[in-house]
């Protein structure tokens, strides 16, 4: 998954605004699972829109999506490196 810094690029770049402390707040090591609980969104949600507002929200949602992809990105490389070891391990050759 991305680290803060790089969390806090792209959401100035998409918003203008880094939202620091929200996206520190995600990724706080003592909760990280916790706060990165899909089904905690509309409850997390409802809190970190009043606190920062719209764009807030929309970026705490940004957050998970992008580690989201993070995430499943990783698994598929460790997948495709995994198939093609074990393909190679039985003489099987890419065409």
């Amino acid at each position: 998954m991305p680290p803060v810094e790089k969390h806090l690029k792209i959401s100035s770049e998409r918003t203008g605004e880094e939202f620091r402390e929200l996206h520190e707040w995600i990724d706080n090591p003592e909760r990280k699972v916790e706060r990165h609980d899909i089904t905690k969104i509309h409850e997390y949600g409802k809190m970190i829109e009043e606190k920062y507002g719209e764009k807030g929200l929309q970026e705490y949602i940004q957050h998970i999506r992008d580690d989201v992809q993070a995430k499943f990105n990783h698994i598929l490389y460790d997948f495709e490196k995994a198939m093609k070891e074990t393909l190679a391990y039985f003489g099987v050759k890419e065409r």
